[in-house]
């Protein structure tokens, strides 16, 4: 069995979208922790600067599969214009 896989996705938002763009990921977590393989999905760190999300899959197909799901797409049409930057997804 393969080590679950830690994520930490940091989200830049515009001025003045800080509570949009917290909305967006409430949303979305609520969404993606009862998929298949989801250990951990939440929020470590909120600022108006910037807001942080941690993940935990079982395994790299887990993760591929919530990669290419809906809970993804949604989340990604909804910060597309709130967001001062991209998405950094960094492998922990």
């Amino acid at each position: 069995m393969s080590a679950p896989i830690d994520l930490q996705a940091t989200f830049i938002p515009n001025n003045g979208e800080f509570f949009r763009v917290k909305l967006a990921l409430e949303i979305a977590i609520e969404e993606v922790v009862n998929e298949p393989g989801c250990l951990r999905y939440e929020l470590t760190e909120a600022t108006e600067e910037k807001l942080v999300l941690t993940e935990q899959w079982a395994s790299q197909e887990d993760l591929e599969k919530h990669s290419r799901g809906i809970a993804v797409q949604d989340l990604e049409e909804s910060l597309s214009a709130l967001l001062a930057e991209p998405v950094q997804l960094v492998r922990l």
